[in-house]
């Protein structure tokens, strides 16, 4: 895999809450450089992105219900619409993992698909399921109820929980979603070994703050590029 296809899998991010407009035009800057798949901002970051990548093929990704995936559904599905008017292409929104662990699926599913249906034709729909506080039975539930739901990808983690992504966990959700849907791994990749190692495991998007790091390599005592 060459650096412009890795580039093109990887979702530049920066989720800081201590994020400076600066810092936001510096990501998107260095997006369109590598040509980035997208750029991974939180809401009130948008409309800021959008303007700098205006044109571009890169997208504007943001975050739904984040961190924790316990805001109401409705606040879910306002936060979508708010982001997309705003200029988001793509929406990453957090699953109530209470409701999953109490079994409540068909809150799960709905609070899902009102996401997905506000995003309808608008923008792309990642579900983050936060692998490190689930059991294997309960990725897999996750998973389903995300592609029930109409999701485009599921998502491993925030990176702002107990753990990130795991290539055995990119296994098991390959396995469920099938060839349909999307797998993105983040949290905690932040190496190229780390990104391979998820994309040989199902990944076909990468989130990272180290994206420039991971297209990069050391040959032969200089800086080379993958």
């Amino acid at each position: 895999m060459n650096k412009n296809e890795l580039a093109g899998m990887i979702d530049h991010t920066l989720l800081k809450p201590n994020a400076e407009g600066n810092s936001i035009k510096e990501l998107c800057k260095e997006a369109l450089e590598y040509t980035f798949a997208s750029v991974c901002v939180n809401p009130c970051n948008v409309e800021l992105a959008a303007e700098m990548l205006k044109g571009s093929k890169v997208k504007v990704c943001t975050v739904i219900g984040f961190p924790l995936g316990a805001t109401t559904t409705a606040v879910k599905a306002f936060e979508t619409e708010d982001a997309i008017k705003n200029g988001a292409q793509e929406v990453d929104m957090v699953i109530n993992i209470g409701k999953l662990k109490d079994k409540d699926y068909e809150y799960v599913k709905n609070d899902i698909k009102a996401v997905v249906n506000a995003a309808k034709g608008k923008a792309l729909t990642k579900v983050i399921i936060e692998t490190c506080l689930l059991s294997d039975e309960e990725k897999v539930m996750a998973c389903k109820l995300s592609k029930e739901a109409g999701a485009d990808f599921v998502k491993t983690s925030t990176g702002f929980s107990t753990g990130g992504a795991t290539a055995s966990d990119i296994k098991i959700m390959r396995e469920t979603v099938g060839k349909e849907m999307g797998v993105k791994a983040s949290g905690g990749v932040r190496t190229y070994e780390d990104a391979m190692a998820m994309i040989e495991a199902g990944a076909s998007r990468v989130g990272a703050s180290a994206s420039i790091k991971i297209c990069e390599k050391i040959v032969d005592g200089k800086e080379g590029l993958y």
